[in-house]
């Protein structure tokens, strides 16, 4: 199970992020500990108010819990891992949160705790954090037998291809797939050992050699955004200027992204644009039917809880019943009786509470199972429209380089063709074509 946690503020804003629909297929606000309120947004600002008592600024711990994606884990699991955090950080007891997220076919679960003892009004401090949740996570792989990533074992094995946040973000920006965009500016760095032939790489594919304002060296891609080669290509700096020279000989971002625009005339803006459209297109049917499966999910695990709820306000009165009153009560609980009616409802509501969790935890497994298979003709769709992707960045260099737009008939049915392969509308004043 990957474990990724940080400290950080903000409350709103976490609140918001674990909470919104739009990039969460299933959201399941499934426990909170600690807090006056019974939703994550009241919960968060109680945090904040009470984190105003101290001076500190990152008064949260948020935890991200991912097993691997085909395996069938329940929630006694992922509540066993986070008691298990918890109490190596030294948490327990904090106010606590647990939200369970679904997208892709992947269900993980994310936990937020407040840093602030309450009694002390201090900061819990969280030395070394990382390193000990890595020797959780690697305990959880082998005590659950799951496949360990090949980079907890080692980390020269970790996926080169792996991205941020705000790399996941950028790419979206631009419809394209961030592990794309990385493996194209590996590739151009892997294959070149000169600044020459590394900035001729790059620029064949619709990427510009320049400084940044924070980071040395940098790629501008013809749309104008702005990649970190260190972070991209997974070079140090002392290589990168070992091959590439002083970062203050290179153009600034703002110089290359004048440069660029002043090449992308509005007729080649346009040319791309529906490259891009048509790209997108690829993706629609799947996209579909991905919002047609998630509604019938919701509706679904709606109506299951329902019946749930409905079956345990009639155990409940079941329960309820069994208890003797009034001067019978009283015999009862003189007796003893009444301690054993209580011993026996309270195991039959610890199995009715496994039962509604089995069933719950079955639905779910049967709808990611579903879910999956959806997603491989999505993963398909989308490779397909990544590659249509780059080779629209290839061809626009290409128009850029030539300095002109691409005719009306050379608008892409295929972004795979190259410009030179482009069929030329024939003039009609010419003769006849005899070498057809």
């Amino acid at each position: 199970m990957i474990l990724k946690g940080n400290t950080r503020g903000n409350a709103r804003e976490l609140a918001n992020h674990l909470m919104r629909g739009a990039e969460n297929e299933h959201i399941e606000l499934h426990s909170l500990r600690g807090f006056v309120a019974d939703d994550l947004h009241g919960a968060m600002q109680e945090s904040t108010a009470i984190a105003k008592g101290t001076r500190c600024q990152k008064h949260l711990f948020s935890l991200s819990l991912s097993p691997p994606q085909n395996e069938a884990v329940p929630v006694e699991t992922f509540e066993a891992a986070i008691d298990r955090i918890e109490a190596e950080l030294s948490l327990t007891g904090q106010p606590r949160a647990i939200v369970f997220h679904e997208k892709e076919g992947r269900r993980h679960a994310h936990s937020v705790w407040s840093r602030i003892d309450g009694e002390e009004m201090k900061a819990i401090k969280l030395d070394y954090y990382k390193r000990r949740l890595n020797g959780i996570a690697r305990d959880l792989y082998r005590e659950h037998g799951w496949d360990m990533p090949r980079g907890f074992t080692d980390k020269r094995e970790r996926d080169p291809l792996s991205f941020t946040r705000e790399e996941w973000q950028q790419a979206k920006r631009t419809r394209q797939d961030p592990k794309a965009i990385k493996q194209v500016l590996q590739t151009c760095w892997q294959g070149s050992d000169t600044k020459a032939a590394f900035e001729t790489a790059l620029r064949e594919r619709g990427y510009f050699l320049a400084t940044g304002e924070r980071r040395g060296f940098v790629a501008v891609d013809w749309r104008g955004e702005v990649y970190s080669l260190s972070r991209a290509t997974g070079a140090k700096t002392k290589d990168l200027k070992a091959r590439i020279g002083d970062p203050k000989d290179l153009q600034s971002t703002d110089q290359a992204q004048a440069f660029i625009a002043a090449r992308m005339t509005p007729k080649l803006q346009e040319w791309a644009k529906a490259a891009e459209e048509q790209a997108q297109k690829q993706n629609l049917a799947a996209r579909f039917q991905r919002e047609q499966m998630v509604q019938r999910q919701r509706h679904a695990r709606a109506q299951l809880k329902q019946r749930q709820e409905a079956r345990w306000l009639d155990e409940e009165r079941s329960r309820a019943a069994r208890t003797p009153r009034g001067m019978r009560g009283l015999w009862g609980w003189v007796t003893g009786k009444n301690r054993k009616i209580r011993q026996e409802n309270e195991a039959e509501i610890a199995r009715a509470t496994q039962r509604d969790r089995a069933e719950k935890h079955a639905e779910i497994q049967r709808q990611l199972t579903e879910r999956r298979n959806l997603q491989k003709k999505i993963v398909a769709a989308r490779e397909k429209q990544n590659a249509q992707m780059q080779a629209l960045n290839r061809d626009v260099a290409q128009y850029m380089a030539m300095g002109r737009a691409p005719a009306p008939q050379e608008t892409p049915r295929d972004q795979g063709r190259t410009p030179s392969r482009t069929r030329q509308t024939r003039d009609p004043q010419r003769g006849p074509d005899l070498d057809l």
